[in-house]
């Protein structure tokens, strides 16, 4: 049973979490998931049985401007440190491991940059790296426009959301056989939040493209970067990039996957995570 939230901040705002259980044991590993761009922030299949097949507890929020959540204006991808270290405060969490994708994928590395040991391991799925001139950033990209726009500041990207239109290129056949199928809920949770509003989705892009305040360098823990090869929306150069920054690091590129697909890789990576915490033990 999921359990909502709202976690009061000590800045006034607040932001609605989920919790997919209490722990049952002292030891019980719990993943705080980092939805992707747009989202609800409600926990979906096959994530909570996946976790829940390996006693797994399963926690995520709608970050600032989504469904719930208080506006955070100006905010980074940093700004995610806080957000996530006073949900954890507030659920009775003392340490955990971060998942994210796409979008979330960022927000993930903060709190593992950010929060240090708190953060046991980190995966992400399709995440952008910090931008840089070090590679052309967009590149590879079906659809770079709305990130383009995002460059030039938070008027010129909101302004590019009164005309924006989704683009099915960004989508492979892999990507939209996992759309129809097991991840079906990703598609349906991103067109909840888009009826609801841009201002989340525009922060996001935002807070994408500008210094992101991480310092992804300062990384520690074990992190798991899992990359498709075949992404048009994020590609493979990002989790290059982010290879090259975090000493921590390895890389899982599936060659044929896209950026929905990669997340059949889900179910390894919840193992992963585990195993981590099997190594701290000894």
């Amino acid at each position: 049973m999921t359990t909502r939230h709202e976690i009061h901040l000590p800045d006034g705002r607040s932001l609605v979490a989920y919790d997919a259980g209490a722990p049952k044991r002292s030891d019980q590993l719990t993943v705080v998931w980092h939805h992707g761009s747009p989202h609800t922030g409600v926990l979906y299949e096959p994530l909570l049985s996946l976790a829940a097949e390996r006693g797994i507890r399963l926690v995520t929020y709608a970050r600032p401007s989504y469904r719930g959540s208080s506006p955070d204006e100006g905010r980074s991808v940093g700004s995610a440190g806080a957000d996530v270290s006073a949900l954890a405060d507030a659920l009775g969490i003392e340490r955990f491991a971060g998942m994210g994708a796409s979008g979330g994928g960022p927000r993930a590395l903060a709190c593992a940059s950010l929060l240090g040991d708190r953060v046991s391991a980190t995966v992400t799925f399709a995440s952008p790296a910090p931008y840089t001139d070090a590679f052309d950033w967009f590149a590879g990209m079906a659809a770079p426009e709305a990130l383009q726009a995002a460059r030039a500041g938070r008027t010129a990207r909101a302004r590019f959301a009164e005309i924006e239109e989704f683009n099915e290129a960004v989508f492979t056949e892999a990507d939209w056989a996992a759309l129809r199928g097991a991840w079906a809920a990703v598609g349906q949770d991103a067109g909840r939040a888009s009826s609801d509003g841009p201002d989340g989705l525009i922060d996001d892009d935002v807070a994408f493209a500008k210094p992101w305040q991480v310092d992804v360098s300062a990384i520690t823990t074990p992190v798991l970067l899992v990359q498709g090869g075949a992404d048009r929306m994020i590609p493979a150069s990002h989790a290059e990039s982010l290879l090259g920054q975090i000493s921590s690091a390895e890389l899982w590129l599936r060659p044929r996957d896209g950026h929905v697909s990669v997340l059949d890789a889900a179910d390894v990576a919840f193992d992963w995570i585990l195993d981590r915490g099997r190594k701290e033990e000894f």
